[in-house]
């Protein structure tokens, strides 16, 4: 037990005494921490208060506070509260993946590091808050790691008519040595509607040119360049080339196949996944006088392999063709980092350049942010044409848009100038990754002049890049190809961003951090586990479960324990137990599930975000749930809300008498061993440290002006298990 000496009256820098009432006790305003907020306290309680030691001398539990690193680094009197008065600190945000994980999933060591050095030089503790969670993720990142795969179109306008390719007659084409056969699959290209043209090669199959398709004629102008492109896969290992007819001065051409930058070879390798061919020929490489080529897809290398090739893809371009129609919206790209012709208004939204890098494929890209949910046209960005649309004349529209939030739309409409006539083009769906939109937009009303982006229906924020309004011409470049991943591949993605999130931060502080929340908040309100489908839209929400199922957290726990010491203190976490007790026997029973399952959970940790009216002998049946687990209990995140930020001095005493009553039920009910210990969430009731977490409240020990309040003495009498302040005088030692 540690011992304890009270010194004598300590004023408060903050506190005022008056020779005129010896009642109340004088409160003035300090400039750097605002005005007073908590309602004045008897003189004589204020001086027995003030007279108490630091939290931590009264008691042998791990004292601990849930802090913001920003104000403990920058507030030296925040800072000196903590470290006089606790053990251990938790990280109430920076430490989480949210906070340290980038658009790239790089994890920023720096906020925390220099944090961690601060604490220990304190000689605190840290505890590890938190690992996995559903909130403060990088949704962004976790969502954009399994997003559809958007494989751009064609560089240009395709020289080839694949139509008799999507049909099966392959009409001016020529399927040479075709082995076991060159056919087209329905269903069987890069996403699950395109056709593939198959070809298998024969049991004898050894040569390139053994399984063969050769195109068509295709028309070259003199001094252009051209590309060549596909995309390939092949159901075992295969090999193959390109090869073309006498009109090229080399007909076999060793290339870098892939264009990765690597050597180049006869021959391109395929596997059973999908890869691009890609090849460019300069003026250089035709014969002169030559006006058309043929190439040969040659894949007779080896015997026995099934190739596809996804027929949407299969193009030649000329790089040099003449200008395709003209973007009747000059600034669709935003690559001069501005808004030039833009404007918008309504529903309190924003408009702004999105940082360089953010764009479709890196630049800049407009950023539209919507507060609040409302309908289509409550918020608006308008782009001002030239000229009037043509009526009846037919033209593309295209752009690449994504969204923060999931499953939201938007709708795009060309109005008059006047705005009272309008084409509308609505419920264009929108991810949460880069979302290719293409329209066909045939003006129906004279005079239409704006191209206008309704993005007011859901609150959330939309990246728009590569906006483009052409004349509509025959041809043109091969679409976007989107591909959505399997569930099996999600599964495997959302796992190996856990293991390199957890490793990494389990390695990284191994020599600092002892003990952690692996697991936080997983139950919902009746005892079960959550799905990730409850709904939650919050642009920093992320469901683990949703992807690994019921066992994330074993192979959070795992991770934790293989990559950290094996002596550190691992808890899950969670929030209303001592409101919901069929929610405190679920993580009970979850926890008995994780080490079922060969996982070790060494402690629960029970939050205690609470209330006056919060039902004691609930508090007092939980902790007894919690005891008959076996397990470690921690209170993990402790404060006592009273509904106002200026309470009475009546709120502030039964503030005090619960703070008391929770720590007596914790050492009554919890045995001594499984006592990890009590955190207190937060330090004071200013303003700065609840702009996020209960404005407007009073929930915690010290007031908004940093003094101690009522609470604090309660704390202390709870922690010591005695009024500590019973007969102050002179020197008092605990037994």
């Amino acid at each position: 037990m540690k011992y304890i000496k009270i010194l004598p009256i300590i004023a408060s820098s903050l506190l005022l005494f008056s020779a005129c009432d010896d009642n109340l006790m004088e409160w003035e305003k300090d400039p750097e921490h605002g005005a007073v907020t908590g309602a004045e306290l008897p003189l004589e309680l204020r001086e027995k208060i003030s007279r108490y030691e630091p939290l931590k001398n009264y008691t042998d539990l791990i004292l601990g506070n849930g802090i913001g690193v920003d104000l403990y680094m920058s507030d030296e009197t925040y800072r000196k509260i903590v470290n006089e008065n606790f053990d251990e600190v938790v990280p109430g945000y920076a430490m989480k993946h949210g906070a340290m994980v980038n658009s790239k999933g790089e994890i920023n060591f720096s906020t925390i590091d220099a944090f961690v050095a601060e604490a220990k030089k304190a000689g605190l503790k840290i505890y590890g808050h938190t690992l996995i969670w559903h909130s403060n993720q990088n949704a962004s990142y976790l969502n954009g790691i399994i997003a559809p795969t958007v494989i751009p179109g064609s560089s240009g306008t395709n020289l080839l008519d694949l139509a008799s390719i999507k049909a099966g007659t392959f009409t001016g084409w020529t399927r040479n040595n075709p082995g076991k056969g060159i056919t087209t699959v329905a269903n069987s290209g890069l996403t699950s509607t395109s056709a593939a043209i198959q070809l298998a090669s024969s049991t004898s199959s050894s040569a390139a040119y053994n399984l063969q398709l050769t195109s068509p004629n295709v028309p070259i102008v003199a001094g252009h360049n051209y590309e060549i492109s596909f995309y390939i896969k092949s159901d075992v290992a295969g090999k193959g080339r390109i090869s073309f007819n006498a009109s090229l001065n080399n007909q076999y051409p060793y290339k870098d196949w892939f264009a990765t930058g690597g050597t180049w070879t006869e021959a391109f390798a395929t596997t059973s996944a999908w890869q691009q061919v890609k090849i460019k020929l300069a003026p250089s490489d035709f014969k002169t006088g030559s006006t058309s080529f043929q190439f040969n897809i040659d894949l007779g290398y080896l015997p026995n392999v099934t190739y596809l090739i996804d027929a949407n893809t299969l193009a030649v371009v000329d790089l040099d063709a003449s200008a395709t129609p003209v973007n009747l919206i000059t600034n669709g790209d935003f690559e001069g980092g501005n808004l030039n012709g833009w404007t918008g208004w309504g529903n309190g939204s924003s408009r702004s350049i999105s940082a360089n890098g953010e764009g479709y494929n890196g630049g800049y890209a407009m950023k539209l942010t919507n507060p609040t949910a409302a309908n289509n046209y409550s918020a608006q960005q308008v782009y001002t044409l030239s000229s009037p649309l043509t009526v009846g004349q037919n033209y593309t529209f295209t752009c690449m848009i994504k969204a923060e939030g999931a499953g939201t739309t938007v709708q795009v409409q060309t109005q008059n100038t006047a705005g009272n006539a309008a084409d509308y083009y609505g419920g264009l769906s929108v991810g949460t990754s880069w979302t290719p939109i293409s329209l066909t937009i045939k003006p129906t009303k004279t005079d239409l002049t704006k191209v206008i982006f309704d993005f007011g229906q859901y609150a959330t924020t939309y990246l728009i890049d590569k906006v483009v309004l052409t004349t509509e011409v025959s041809g043109g470049p091969t679409p976007p190809i989107t591909i959505d991943k399997t569930d099996a591949e999600k599964t495997k993605i959302i796992g190996d961003a856990m293991k390199d999130w957890i490793s990494k931060m389990m390695t990284h502080y191994k020599t600092s951090v002892f003990a952690w929340d692996v697991v936080n908040e997983p139950m919902k309100e009746d005892g079960t586990l959550r799905s990730g489908n409850e709904g939650d839209t919050a642009t920093d929400y992320f469901s683990w479960v949703k992807y690994l199922g019921k066992d994330y957290a074993v192979q959070a726990f795992k991770l934790a324990r293989q990559n950290g010491n094996e002596s550190d203190k691992l808890f899950i976490n969670d929030y209303n137990l001592e409101s919901r007790l069929d929610k405190c026997e679920g993580l009970i029973k979850y926890v008995e599930y994780i080490e079922s399952q060969g996982a070790k959970v060494d402690g629960i940790g029970t939050q205690m975000h609470i209330g006056l009216t919060t039902d004691k002998e609930k508090i007092v049946q939980m902790f007894q749930k919690l005891a008959a687990s076996g397990k470690l209990i921690k209170i993990s995140e402790l404060d006592i809300r009273l509904g106002t930020k200026s309470p009475t001095v009546a709120q502030q005493a039964s503030q005090a008498e619960m703070y008391q009553y929770v720590i007596d039920m914790y050492k009554k009910h919890i045995p001594p061993a499984q006592q990890y210990g009590i955190t207190i969430w937060g330090v004071s009731d200013h303003e700065k440290e609840h702009e996020f977490w209960l404005p407007d409240e009073s929930p915690n020990l010290w007031d908004a002006n940093y003094a101690r309040k009522h609470a604090y003495k309660g704390t202390a009498d709870g922690l010591a298990g005695k009024d500590v302040s019973l007969g102050f005088s002179g020197e008092l030692v605990k037994p």
